[in-house]
């Protein structure tokens, strides 16, 4: 069953990884807003068809509706139109990498929010060192030169943020609450789909279907799979492998982003850019292993709290 749960690890972080290779395709015939879309729609479905075959899904938790609003927006709507936004100013190669920075900005949220975030030497190191390794991909003092868009970089921030601030509301408004994490993902997609089908222009959208490759790698890859099915797939391995071995798998997706981008759209990586991933993934893990290990007696509150927590999209 380990061994299963470790072939399922290895999916989730190619599916999450191959996000960026299909965001920046598709966003070179359709619009930002329209790409989130389709992938929140395409994940929302069989995120909804699992939570109904669990019944996990009860009217009575729309009396937290405003939550569910809230977490749609965060972790969702904008978090995702952030991304797409940053990706279609960047190589996806650069985007990928920037993506490391996800679990620094939820550090940063929880210490600041919930403080229940050890600050000391060794997270503070491995915050500012992490976010050395993003000033050297951006090269803000290049502006203009260095080929990298800081708007993008903005955006990727952004979303970044958002996922951070996710984890804080989690953390204090529905972790109490004891819903069933697919629920609480079913409410969130599905808020979220209705938001953008709401506000999106849908104008010109059809040029997504004059590329059979880009449609497939949009509707399946980054919608069914790299939402939908991704968000399944955490939730597997949270309750086999346990929230510590699950969180590992958010250091690969920013790897894949990075090779997917140079092998396959053949984007520039220099051995600086490279060094500069490593950074960000190395301050991650000093932040981690900084953190004080939680007694056996909250073990099983802890990991349910890390099921309701957004690490990647």
């Amino acid at each position: 069953m380990k061994n299963n749960a470790y072939l399922v690890f290895g999916f989730l972080a190619l599916c999450w990884g191959m996000t960026f290779l299909f965001n920046k395709t598709a966003s070179s015939l359709i619009s930002p807003m329209q790409v989130v879309t389709v992938r929140v729609i395409m994940g929302f479905l069989p995120v909804l068809a699992f939570a109904m075959a669990r019944k996990v899904l009860d009217w009575q938790h729309l009396r937290y509706v405003h939550h569910f609003i809230v977490m749609s927006l965060l972790a969702a709507t904008v978090y995702y139109l952030a991304f797409a936004k940053g990706i279609a100013l960047l190589p996806s190669s650069v985007a990928g990498m920037l993506s490391g920075v996800i679990p620094m900005f939820s550090f940063i949220a929880a210490a600041i929010f919930l403080r229940s975030e050890p600050v000391n030497i060794r997270s503070i190191s491995g915050l500012l060192f992490g976010f050395a390794g993003v000033l050297i991909i951006a090269k803000p003092w290049e502006s203009g030169t260095s080929g990298i868009d800081l708007m993008g970089v903005v955006y990727v921030a952004i979303g970044s943020g958002c996922v951070g601030l996710s984890f804080v509301y989690v953390r204090k408004f529905l972790s109490p609450l004891g819903i069933s994490p697919i629920a609480l993902c079913t409410y969130q997609l599905g808020l979220s789909a209705l938001t953008l089908l709401l506000i999106c222009d849908f104008s010109g959208m059809n040029a997504i279907f004059t590329n059979w490759k880009i449609a497939t790698g949009l509707f399946i890859g980054l919608g069914m799979f790299g939402t939908g099915i991704a968000y399944m797939c955490y939730y597997f391995l949270i309750g086999k492998l346990g929230a510590v071995k699950t969180a590992g798998v958010t250091y690969i997706p920013p790897v894949i982003g990075l090779l997917t981008g140079s092998l396959i759209l053949g984007e520039p990586v220099s051995a600086t850019d490279i060094v500069a991933t490593a950074m960000i993934l190395s301050g991650v893990f000093i932040i981690q292993s900084g953190r004080t290990p939680p007694s056996s007696t909250n073990t099983t509150s802890s990991n349910v709290r890390a099921h309701n927590l957004p690490e990647r999209a």
